[in-house]
């Protein structure tokens, strides 16, 4: 291989990792408490929000805290508040609408907005921008960059123009050095520089396995007659009842005769013929969503995992020099499916802890108040209330672990503790397959393509791409192991949970099963990472890409 140049260096007080709601509410809080702080914030996506996929209905708690008076902002980016509230246990084919007087209050969505989280980054990229903050779109971090006594002291981006086999082609492009007194990483869930400083430093040595769920979601253009607006609907049951698995879905009404509806499943799932895409799919077929849909058009779908383990799982946040913040510290409210408005939070926490540290001269160490601080916030008292919904629900089911849950989440509400403590989450998701000699096959229905569709004609709607000519970033570290492990044990898991078939095992004689092999088809990605959480082998490491490539979601 060619040997590379050195890489162009640029030095700031604060260089943050991602453009979400975390790293851009840390860098307007920063630019905020001193205009002379020179912050930079690096993101993979092609644009603000190219990435960027939740659900989504938005607790304003983080934006009323850093933007008080965004209401006014004619630009606002959220302007649809809830005005229903539904929860629904879906069965096949009836349904049960649970009493709102029954959820606990925390779980109550009015005074909530719902919208779309990407136009809420590219909204607030705008406002850091105003305030000085240089942002990078299309520009990778791919590794953290180490000083003399160990400490982060910043990332370097991604080279650009290596072809598959390694080498430069003619568009090479050396990555770039962003130095900085403190590093904030805000990648979102599953990230790869989070991964590599969890290890590094031991960052998760005292607390539970991370858990996770992937969220898919859709949006449609509904028939005006349909459409209701600020109307938010959350469900259980069907279809996942039977099948190993648990999760749930939603249906919210905003904007102009818009829909978003998504399904959730937990990564914790036993049974290795599991689909989470199918299972959407077949969710929406269920006539409580059926009877919203039909007639309608789907305009957008994506993919993405969601951190679910909550206040047990939250691993040690500081190391020296930085800082995890929004969903790669884990943030994520399991019960409420939320976690934008903590992911600003812990920005803007994160930040003022820095801005303390550099205000006293300080460089390169932990920033002590924020890890020290957070379990005692708006972001603890969030995530501390809920600590035993997940574990409950993965170990006693849909039908006794979910009541338990609700009335350990009344407990906390009313009288501020639980009677279970605090429960363990147990086994990390890749370690719950079964083989498949003790499961029941699920066998899926074709799509329709009118309601439900396949996985190409919906990553076709995520508007993804890569540049075919560079390096794997799904890697295999034992190439053997698909074919020779996963298959005779697990049917290959890949091949289903991946939502945007990625991941195929190809036959060279179809009928007799001879002579497989393991493709993967890196141009479908859609940067979920379901496969570096799920895969029961922790072979495949998602890497970032050439930056700007993957998704460009729409609004999602």
């Amino acid at each position: 291989m060619t040997e590379l140049p050195a890489r162009e260096a640029m030095e700031y007080d604060v260089v943050i990792v991602g453009a979400g709601p975390a790293g851009l509410a840390a860098a307007i809080r920063l630019k905020e408490l001193d205009e002379n702080r020179t912050v930079v914030v690096v993101e993979k996506g092609s644009t603000v929000g190219a990435h960027i996929l939740s659900g989504v209905v938005i607790d304003p708690i983080g934006l009323d805290r850093l933007v008080p008076d965004w209401r006014k902002d004619p630009e606002r980016p959220l302007n649809q508040e809830v005005t229903e509230d539904h929860f629904y246990v879906l069965g096949s084919p009836g349904h049960i609408r649970v009493p709102n007087i029954l959820m606990p209050p925390l779980m109550n969505n009015h005074g909530n907005f719902i919208g779309s989280l990407g136009a809420v980054t590219r909204w607030m990229g705008a406002r850091a921008e105003a305030l000085g903050v240089e942002i990078y779109p299309g520009f990778a971090a791919t590794e953290a960059l180490y000083g003399d006594k160990g400490e982060v002291v910043g990332v370097a981006t991604g080279d650009m123009g290596i072809s598959r086999e390694g080498e430069q082609t003619g568009n090479f492009t050396r990555g770039i050095e962003l130095r900085g007194k403190y590093t904030l990483i805000a990648e979102g869930a599953r990230g790869s520089l989070t991964k590599q400083l969890l290890k590094k430093f031991n960052l998760e040595a005292n607390c539970e396995p991370q858990k996770f769920g992937i969220g898919l979601k859709e949006i449609w253009e509904i028939d005006p007659a349909k459409f209701v607006p600020g109307r938010v609907q959350h469900s259980f049951g069907w279809p996942l009842t039977g099948t190993g698995a648990t999760g749930g879905g939603f249906l919210y009404h905003y904007d102009e005769r818009l829909v978003s509806v998504g399904f959730v499943v937990h990564l914790n799932y036993t049974n290795p013929t599991t689909s989470p895409f199918d299972e959407f799919q077949r969710y929406k077929t269920h006539h409580v969503i059926r009877q919203t849909l039909e007639g309608g058009k789907r305009i957008a779908y994506g993919a993405r995992v969601i951190s679910s383990g909550g206040w047990q799982s939250a691993p040690k946040l500081v190391f020296p020099g930085g800082a995890l913040i929004g969903c790669s510290a884990g943030f994520v409210n399991f019960a409420r499916i939320k976690g934008s408005h903590n992911a600003m939070l812990s920005g803007m926490q994160a930040a003022e802890a820095a801005h303390a540290a550099l205000a006293d001269g300080r460089s390169g160490d932990e920033l002590a108040a924020y890890e020290a601080g957070w379990r005692n916030s708006e972001i603890g008292r969030d995530l501390r209330k809920v600590r035993n919904v997940k574990p409950l629900w993965s170990k006693m089911g849909l039908w006794l672990g979910v009541p338990l849950g609700g009335f350990d989440m009344w407990t906390n509400q009313l009288f501020g503790v639980s009677v279970f403590g605090t429960l363990k989450h147990g086994k990390s998701d890749y370690a719950t397959l079964k083989p498949l000699s003790e499961v029941k096959p699920i066998v899926y229905p074709k799509p329709d393509g009118k309601l439900t569709f396949d996985k190409p004609s919906s990553v076709f709607l995520s508007n993804t791409n890569h540049e075919e000519n560079q390096p794997p970033h799904l890697k295999l570290t034992d190439p053997t192991i698909p074919i020779r492990e996963n298959l005779p044990r697990y049917g290959e898991p890949a091949r289903l949970y991946c939502p945007a078939g990625v991941y195929e095992v190809v036959y060279a004689n179809e009928a007799q099963k001879s002579d497989p092999r393991f493709v993967i088809n890196a141009q479908n990605c859609v940067h979920c990472r379901t496969c570096d959480v799920k895969d029961p082998a922790q072979n495949i490491t998602w890497v970032p890409p050439e930056g700007g490539g993957g998704p460009n979601y729409p609004d999602m």
